[in-house]
């Protein structure tokens, strides 16, 4: 299988892709939680957890610092405003367009009352 080294928005969104993991990152961005909160509400193991926090990890969304026995997760938001602003942007060309197409409509619609 070829393996992608993708750009780091590439892999955000990758990473963004699963529910799961969308999961923990909004619980994330409430602050600070430990992998066995991450896992609380999921339907999945705590391997599975881990797992999918590497990805998260290697995205460049999450960071983790081990205390003793126990890791904590931290969301990046340098990296989530990356994702923020790149949909922004599009949703701004997207606006623009359809701003265009409403006063291109509104200049070529035929007046009503007219014969």
């Amino acid at each position: 299988m070829l393996q992608y080294q993708g750009q780091p928005l590439d892999l955000a969104f990758q990473a963004l892709s699963d529910p799961g993991r969308r999961a923990m990152v909004e619980r994330l961005s409430r602050g600070p939680a430990t992998v066995s909160e991450l896992a609380a509400p999921l339907p999945m193991t705590l391997s599975a957890v881990v797992q999918h926090l590497k990805v998260l990890e290697e995205a460049g969304l999450v960071t983790s610092e081990k205390t003793g026995r126990v890791r904590t997760c931290t969301l990046d938001v340098a990296a989530m405003t990356q994702v923020e602003r790149w949909v922004a942007e599009r949703r701004r060309f997207w606006e623009q367009q359809y701003d265009n197409l409403e006063a291109y409509l509104a200049r070529t619609a035929p007046e009503e009352g007219r014969t």
